[in-house]
């Protein structure tokens, strides 16, 4: 075991530097996150991913069923290769989505996922964690899917202006063509993350990060693409927690000069400060500022203003003009009623501009009566024209042409509700979700001016999924789903997609847009 642990140390430097793992932020494994458990529920302010240290939920969803063979404990229970040792705890798994589907409405091609790769997790003595893994990807979507990837996607110098080129897959990558009207693409997701004390939790990598309680986010969500972050985590008292969170984001869009084979992208850097108190063990409330930083145009590329590392929020945004910086503050907050039910809020304001804004109202309720493992969430989201859009279209929130925040973007009205059950291994999801657009703009976010029309009317989204959990480590399914569209916004309007298929679902990839 000592050569085969010191394999990996060779293969994987990145274990030296190590500990808790973080827990995955698809909405499965948020979904047991605020579940009840022994008469107490997870609250802590709601910035994801949270380490198994300030939650351990694999510990709490654990299968515990008997399994009499070596595939069937690897099936229900593990990890495909564990090495555990006195100081050391390591997994190794494939992870996969391959699924095939029909949309009614679409008799030209049959849609497909397949995506293959592997998650490497480790836990290195009392302190130290890593994770890495890769996902390499060819896909057909719906139409409606397909074009707004297309419309999003890659920039490119033409003459006077840009044209777009390949597409950009959210919570995914960037993409090229794969035969006629399908998608090739790859990504990659990795972390370190190092305890010195129980009070201070330091992470770098390249991930993805979600703010609030809600199955959206006004504030950040998982709706982008990876970037490379730093983080630290400070618990300053019992009541008092800082998240320091900075990050490289990039515009899609290639520079018009370089030296090199291929130009690089317009860089950007963002800055999160998120401070929380809680009032009690049932309220908590959270103060955020998320802030675009200019890093140079479309020529040249500058060091960030210094004030980019400035912990403390609002000043920055005072002191710099808007055409540098451009600045979302906001307000999370949340109370549990009981254990079992909670109402959760945000409130979004662009610049200290209380004309653009955005709120959201939720709740969330489990295991009604008797009915264990039963889930119902209600929400409503509202968000201005101009909310994540600035007047400098370089700085607008947004990262790899993708929001950073609801994938949506600007201008509409959102009511959501979801609901999930799960009997023994079996489980069922239903979600509905009407938009009313109100000034609605597909690309309001891109970093250069496509002059759409902007949309006004409803879509309604409605889903359901039916599926088997082999194991819940790996959140592995079996699965059928099917989904109706209706866009009164558009010509062709329907969409009625059926897809069945198999998966590791560890990671968010919004298609509810």
């Amino acid at each position: 075991m000592k050569i085969k642990f010191s394999f990996l140390l060779f293969i994987f430097p990145i274990v030296l530097f190590s500990q808790q793992n973080l827990i995955p932020t698809s909405s499965f494994y948020k979904d047991k996150l605020f579940s009840p458990f022994d008469s107490s529920s997870f609250s802590n302010g709601s910035f994801f991913p949270v380490s198994e240290s300030e939650f351990n939920l694999p510990e709490k969803i654990a299968d515990n069923s008997k399994q009499y063979s070596i595939f069937s404990s690897l099936l229900y229970k593990k990890h495909l290769i564990e090495l555990k040792g006195e100081e050391y705890y390591i997994t190794i798994s494939p992870t996969f989505d391959i699924s095939l589907g029909k949309d009614l409405e679409d008799t030209l091609s049959r849609k497909f996922q397949n995506t293959r790769g592997y998650v490497i997790e480790g836990d290195l003595f009392k302190n130290f964690s890593f994770s890495t893994s890769l996902y390499e990807n060819q896909a057909r979507f719906t139409k409606y899917e397909s074009e707004y990837y297309l419309l999003i996607g890659e920039l490119y110098p033409n003459g006077g202006g840009y044209s777009s080129q390949n597409a950009v897959i959210p919570s995914a990558g960037r993409t090229k063509y794969f035969h006629i009207d399908g998608f090739d693409y790859a990504y990659a997701i990795g972390n370190i993350v190092y305890s010195p004390t129980k009070n201070i939790q330091l992470s770098t990598g390249n991930n993805s990060h979600f703010i609030g309680s809600g199955y959206r986010s006004l504030l950040l969500s998982d709706n982008s693409i990876n970037s490379p972050y730093f983080q630290g985590n400070f618990k300053i008292t019992n009541k008092w927690s800082f998240n320091y969170m900075r990050s490289r984001i990039l515009n899609l869009m290639r520079r018009p000069y370089t030296s090199n084979v291929e130009s690089f992208y317009e860089q950007k850097a963002l800055a999160i400060n998120y401070l929380t108190y809680e009032a009690s063990e049932k309220l908590n409330i959270s103060l955020f500022e998320g802030t675009i930083w200019s890093r140079g145009n479309a020529t040249t590329s500058t060091s960030v203003n210094p004030l980019f590392f400035n912990p403390i929020p609002i000043i920055s945004g005072q002191l710099i003009d808007t055409s540098k910086l451009n600045s979302l503050l906001g307000i999370n907050s949340e109370y549990l009623i009981n254990f079992k039910n909670r109402i959760y809020s945000q409130l979004a304001v662009s610049n200290l501009d209380f004309n653009s804004t955005g709120i959201q109202i939720g709740y969330r309720g489990y295991n009604f009566g008797n009915l264990k493992n039963f889930m119902l969430q209600a929400e409503y989201n509202y968000v201005s024209k101009g909310l994540y859009s600035s007047t400098n279209r370089r700085l607008n929130y947004s990262h790899y042409n993708l929001p950073l925040a609801h994938p949506k973007g600007n201008g509409f009205q959102e009511f959501i509700i979801r609901s999930n059950y799960e009997y023994q291994r079996f489980y069922i999801d239903l979600k509905i979700i009407v938009y009313a657009l109100d000034g609605y703009q597909r690309a309001s976010l891109l970093p250069v001016d496509k002059g759409q029309n902007k949309q006004h009317g409803q879509i309604q989204h409605e889903q359901i999924e039916v599926g088997y959990r082999f194991n819940k480590k790996l959140n592995l399914t079996l699965f059928g789903s099917y989904i109706y569209r209706n866009d009164a916004t558009e010509i062709t309007s329907i969409t009625q997609f059926f897809n069945v298929g198999i998966r590791t679902g560890l990671i968010n990839h919004y298609n509810d847009f």
